[in-house]
């Protein structure tokens, strides 16, 4: 059985290459737009865009198409990747010293069997109260600050991070037991991957 991943993300291919696992990269060419206040419901919507898209330009049935997408969530408010130096440093001071949630939807679609799963998982991230003179710090030296709303927890900013409630990779970009677990559902183990 043959994993698509509808996503070029360098740190969702590395989630899977640390699985020794073949896949294929299709990337959707979809816009994405998703309105859903509910911050589960709004990942949801956008991994299946992604995965209807990529499932559009394969004729393949024997493949399972993954999509996902993350976002980081506080305080009733939606943050995307940063567009700028000062919208990720301000971030930053938005999680000083309180919680953010890392939360991905994924949809799964099994071509195959014809069957479809989409599903969303929620980590807690707890912060350090982060001084004005580390945040300066870690802009001018975080390679990844315009990652997920400024920060990407395989990097600098594990100083500043006091715990981790859920899974660590969820916040990555790709859940990977939720995922393991509804490919399990699918009836998939590793060894179909192969």
């Amino acid at each position: 059985m043959k994993i698509i991943l509808a996503s070029n993300s360098k740190t969702r291919k590395k989630i899977l290459d640390s699985l020794n696992i073949k896949y294929d990269i299709i990337v959707s060419d979809k816009e994405e737009i998703a309105d859903d206040s509910d911050p589960r419901k709004y990942v949801e919507e956008l991994s299946k865009i992604k995965a209807n898209c990529v499932s559009e330009k394969i004729e393949d049935s024997d493949v399972i198409i993954i999509a996902a997408d993350s976002i980081i969530y506080k305080d009733g408010k939606i943050y995307q990747k940063p567009k700028s130096i000062k919208e990720a440093m301000e971030n930053l001071k938005e999680f000083s010293n309180s919680k953010n949630q890392g939360i991905t939807g994924v949809t799964i679609i099994d071509k195959s069997n014809m069957k479809n799963i989409t599903f969303s998982c929620v980590t807690d991230v707890y912060f350090k109260k982060i001084c004005n003179e580390d945040i300066n710090w870690y802009v001018e030296h975080e390679k990844d600050l315009l990652n997920k709303a400024g920060y990407s927890l395989e990097g600098i900013i594990s100083l500043f991070v006091e715990k981790i409630e859920g899974d660590f990779y969820n916040v990555l970009g790709l859940p990977l037991g939720m995922l393991y677990t509804k490919l399990n559902e699918l009836g998939y183990k590793l060894k179909d991957f192969e």
